[in-house]
Parts: C-alpha cells; structure tokens; sequence
C-alpha cells in the first residue's frame, strides 16, 4: 500500500503574507489620500502652503453658497408651513362654529317638528301668523342647507391645507439635510486651511496674507488684467463717482464694516461671509439682494470690467463664488476668508468673472 502523507503546511511568515500585509498597508495608504484627511507634504513652501489654503478657501467659499442657499430654501419652507398651520387651525375654528350653530338649529327642529304641520295649522289660535312663521322656517331650512354645505367646502380646504403642509414638511426636512452636508464640508475645508496656516511662522502668515501677495489665480489675474491699482480711494470720493444714491449707500456702508471679522453663514451687523456683506450693503439702501453669490449676479444688470462704477458687484472664480463691492480704482471691499476681515483689495487679488449693476 503506498503511504499516506499529510501535505506540508506553510509558514505564516512566508512571502504570501508579506504581500498581503504589503497591499493592506498600500491600501490603507491610498485610502487616507483619498479621504481628503491625511496630512499635507511636510516639506511645503510657504507660497505652496498659501496656494494649497486658498484653494481649500476657495472650495469652502462653493459649500458656503451651497449652504446658504439651502438655509434660506429651508428658512422659507417653515414660514410656508407655519402659515399653512396657522390657515388650517383658523379654518377649524370656523368650522367648529359652524357646527355648534348647526347643532342648535338640529335640536330647535327635532323639539318641534313632533307635529305634523296640518294639525299645527289646524290648532294654532292665529292661522295668519302660523304661515307667516312657516315660510320663515322655510327659509331657514334653506340657510341650513347652505350652512352644511358651507361646512362640507370647510373640511375640504382644512384637508387641503393639511396636505400642502405635509408636502411642505417633507421639503423642509430635504432642506435641512442640505444644510448640514453642506456646514460639514465648509467646517472640514477651514478646518484643513487652520492646520496648514499653522505650519506657517508669524512672519510668513503676515506677509501671504496682506491684500494682492495671492499666488496662483491672483498673478495669473494680475498679468491679463487691462486695470490696475492706481491708490487708494477716499469713502468720499468713492460714493461721490456712484450711478446713484442708493450705490453710493451701499459703498458706504462697506466702509464703514472695514476691520468686521469673516463669519461664514453671516450678514452683520458685526461679522459677514462675502455674499452677506454685500447683501448687507443693499439692504441699508433699501435694495433686497438674494442670499447667494450665483443669485445676486442676477439680480441686476450686467456691465463689463471696463464699465465698473463704485457700488457695482464684482464676482470671482468660475464657479461665481465670490463677491465684493466695487468702489474704484481697481478696488473692492470685500470679506475674503476667514483669516482675514472686510478689506479693501484690488480685483486681481482673484479671477475676475463678472460684474452687475443692482440699482
């Protein structure tokens, strides 16, 4: 009989393991790339890490429109639905009168109509007077029946009202959901910015950070420009050179927020993101702008960069993420990023995308 072998096992240190281990810990490794967590080359520039912060801006300034709008989306549908509530808990209350009053006029009937009304004619002391009361009740027979009918067309439209607010309930919950996604990817772009400014020494910081020192966009910008900074301009002079009153307003108003810290998701008084500070500004002059950067380019008329007046918009980046006030020059004032506060800055600080005109 041929013997019987046991087949070898083998070693669990042998190279099979070692590649498995060699691919997880590859695989591990391209994860946390992708993730968008893991932590930058240690061996950046200070202009690298600048340019690597202001595109990381630049993405957080997108989710902060996208949050923006959503918040306002959202703001409006629970007006839409506490209006809704408050139109179907007035139409109950009617209702509930309409019924106590049929009610009474149910139980006034059933006291008298035991009677049939020719033994009624018959008996009654004054025959005259009983017709006269008879086509009285006949007429409110026929208010009672338009009454019910009244009630009937009350609970319709209450179903109604309950209906479009439950519809208007589920879009406040999408809304709501927006808003979060949209707040955690903003939280998780600055947070990513913070950890590379801190890499950076006071010195490097003070220096990237002072208006038109922007690499990438803003030297790009700067050599297609056909505009350049000339000097500063006087809030006076600014809001004199407005199309109108309510420009001119508005610029000043920018003036007067210089030094406000950036906040995103706020429109003042004491701190603005960059659609929030501009919104403010129309808002004092009586202009209501909407919410977002890619709502107010629309919301006046559209002028070219050679036709800038102090008040115009001007908007930035493809996207149209970004937005400040003009106010000469090649100047605007704007609310850049959260390591800055409201300044004054040239337009080629950014890509140029385009202007409007609100009033």
């Amino acid at each position: 009989m041929a013997a019987h072998r046991k087949p070898r096992q083998r070693s669990l240190g042998g190279p099979t393991v070692r590649t498995a281990a060699t691919l997880a810990l590859a695989g591990a490794a391209t994860a946390t790339g992708f993730d968008g967590t893991g932590h930058a080359d240690p061996h950046l520039t200070p202009e690298q890490i600048k340019a690597k912060v202001d595109k990381l801006y630049e993405e957080a300034e997108v989710a902060t429109d996208k949050y923006n709008g959503a918040k306002e989306k959202a703001d409006k549908a629970q007006e839409n639905l506490e209006e809704l509530r408050n139109q179907a808990a007035r139409r109950t209350d009617r209702l509930n009168s309409a019924r106590e009053q049929l009610g009474s006029l149910a139980t006034a009937q059933y006291r008298t109509g035991g009677i049939d009304p020719s033994w009624q004619l018959a008996l009654s002391g004054d025959p005259d007077q009983y017709l006269d009361n008879a086509a009285l009740a006949e007429r409110v027979g026929n208010r009672q029946a338009a009454d019910v009918a009244g009630v009937r067309q009350q609970l319709l439209e209450i179903e109604r009202l309950r209906g479009a607010a439950r519809v208007e309930l589920g879009t406040l919950r999408t809304k709501q959901q927006e808003v979060k996604q949209h707040k955690k990817t903003v939280t998780s772009k600055l947070a990513e910015a913070r950890r590379l400014l801190d890499r950076l020494s006071p010195e490097d910081r003070t220096r990237l950070s002072s208006p038109g020192s922007g690499t990438g966009h803003a030297s790009r910008s700067a050599l297609s420009s056909p505009r350049t900074v000339t000097g500063p301009v006087s809030p006076a002079s600014s809001a004199s050179d407005a199309p109108n009153p309510r420009a001119a307003s508005a610029v000043s108003y920018a003036y007067s927020k210089l030094g406000s810290p950036y906040v995103w998701g706020a429109t003042g008084p004491n701190a603005f993101d960059c659609s929030g500070l501009t919104q403010a500004a129309y808002r004092s002059a009586g202009v209501s702008l909407p919410r977002t950067t890619y709502g107010q380019i629309g919301a006046g008329r559209r002028v070219s960069r050679a036709e800038l007046l102090p008040g115009d918009l001007v908007f930035f980046y493809s996207g149209i993420s970004h937005v400040g006030i003009y106010v000469g020059n090649g100047q605007m004032i704007h609310a850049p990023n959260p390591s800055a506060p409201v300044r004054v800055a040239p337009l080629d600080e950014m890509p140029f995308a385009g202007a409007t005109r609100v009033a």
